[in-house]
Formats: structure tokens, sequence, C-alpha cells
């Protein structure tokens, strides 16, 4: 009988990312063992609770209360950005404390930016809550964090699905990469696509603006234009780095900090997972292994 372990490629979306949640309940509850995490922002946050021993029932029953209100309230020395960390800065210490990724129970990493260098960076070790407020600074929308002298922001500038990551994390395992954006070129398929903002744009200050002052509009269509190039980054890199399967939830237009229905958003995570299972079970089979390994082996 074949063990069927895989691993694990999380990538960002705000609020979105309590799709990951759904996820995680289905892959466990079909017998699936997740060997290694790697994530990005919102998926590193819920890798990080799942690496620390928290099980999928555990993260939405302390996380479906929680004052949705409240969580992007700035702290005293947040750097300049439109929303800050203290309301999740004061769940994260309570749900994570001291842990670090030394004493997680699975291989974890999470992505990061560092402006200072312009390169990407990988955290692999120190406290789980500070890799998440790293990974999680979306620029100008959350504060920068200092470190040593290099301000870092979120992984999913440079690298918004940590497939390679996760690859690297545990090799001898499929990747499952769950994509929390649409694919590119989306709109194509609406008849509806001008009139629906566009991921990044649901920020509540614009929407108050936009009407109004000719500033917000521009930085309402700068917006939609980082949407766009966040698109193209993403559909380049799953396309390089080819993961063994994409689950991709179908969340609607989402913002970043939207208040939400909790339990929808998980719910949306467990149905594309049910949708993924054939895929998945088929890459877990000797014969796709085999040529997997031959592929690889005549790769120039």
């Amino acid at each position: 009988m074949i063990k069927m372990n895989i691993t694990l490629a999380l990538s960002g979306g705000g609020v979105k990312g309590f799709a990951h949640i759904g996820v995680l309940r289905i892959l466990e509850r079909e017998g699936f063992f997740i060997k290694a995490i790697a994530g990005t922002s919102a998926g590193g946050l819920i890798g990080a609770l799942y690496a620390a021993g928290y099980s999928p029932d555990e993260m939405e029953e302390r996380l479906r209360e929680i004052d949705q209100g409240n969580l992007f309230s700035h702290m005293q020395g947040d750097g300049p950005a439109l929303f800050g960390f203290g309301g999740v800065t004061a769940i994260l210490n309570e749900l994570l404390g001291e842990h670090s990724f030394e004493d997680a129970r699975i291989p974890l990493a999470v992505t990061a930016t560092d402006l200072t260098t312009g390169m990407p960076v990988i955290i692999k070790q120190g406290r789980l809550v500070d890799a998440v407020l790293v990974t999680s600074a979306v620029p100008g929308v959350f504060p920068a964090r200092e470190v040593e002298g290099h301000k870092l922001v979120d992984g999913g500038i440079l690298n918004p699905v940590p497939v390679a990551e996760a690859r690297a994390l545990y090799p001898h395992a499929p990747v499952v990469a769950v994509v929390l954006s649409p694919p590119l070129g989306w709109q194509l398929e609406r008849k509806d696509a001008a009139s629906i903002p566009q991921l990044m744009t649901n920020l509540p200050l614009v929407y108050r603006l936009a009407g109004r002052l000719r500033l917000a509009r521009a930085f309402n269509i700068f917006l939609q234009s980082m949407d766009l190039t966040g698109l193209m980054l993403l559909d380049k890199q799953l396309k390089l780095e080819k993961p063994e399967v994409i689950i991709r939830p179908k969340l609607g237009q989402i913002g970043l900090v939207d208040h939400i229905d909790i339990p929808s958003v998980i719910r949306a995570g467990e149905q594309a997972t049910l949708e993924a299972l054939t895929e998945i079970h088929k890459v877990m089979g000797w014969r796709y292994r085999l040529s997997q390994q031959f592929s690889r082996m005549i790769a120039p």
C-alpha cells in the first residue's frame, strides 16, 4: 500500500487564507500525510499554526470567532502603512507564543522579501510569530519589519507560491500548491468583469475615497496594475516550478482585509480539495512517480 505523503506550498491572499484550513482538513480526512509546508503571507500563517501542532478543527474553532474589526489596528511604533497588525499580533502571541521553527512538528519555511537587498528571503529558524508578521507585511498596506538592519516585507512580492521551497523541504513527495488568486485572464470569463474590483483593490480606504479624489482613483488604477503583475508572476512561477497538483479555491474577489464569513471561506477550501482528489491520487501512483523520476534524469 502506497503511503500518501505530500508537501504543501501555500500562497498568500489576506483573509482568503482561511481557505487553507479547509484544504488541510480534507487532506487529513482522506489519509494524506503532510510532510512539510512552505508558505507565503497568509499561507505562512496557516502553515505556522499547523506546524505548531494545531489541527484544522482547532484552527477553525480558535479563529472563526475573532474580532475582524480589530485585526488590522495600528500599534505604537508602526512604520508608514494603511493598516497595522495590532489584532493579528495579539492572536499570534496567544496561539503561537514562543513556538519556533526548531520545535515544529514538520519542516516549515516561510518567504519574505528584503527591500534592502532586493532579494527573496526564506525563513526557517527563529520564532514563528516573528516569521508570520514578516511574511504577511504587504508593502504599503502593512508595516515593513526591521530585522538586523534589513527591511523585510511580504514574501509574495517575489515568491507568490513557494513550490521550490516546499520541494526542497521534503523532496520525496509530490508538491500540492494551493493558490488563492484567480488564474491569469480570469476577466475574459465574466461579462461583468469590468465592474468587479480586483484582488487588492478591496481596500476600504480606496472605496471611501475613489469616487471623490483623483489621487485615490489613480491609486486604484495602480493597485489594479499591480494585481495583473502579481498574477503574471504567479502564472510564470507555476509553469516554471511545476507543482504536481494545483488546488484553486473559488473565492471570488475578496480583498486582503475584507470582513468575511470565515466558515464559508474554509468550506471553499474544502470543496476545491474534494474536486482535486482524483488528481492528487493520480500523482501518488507508482507509474506517475516513475515517469517523473525518468523525466528528471533526462532533463538537460
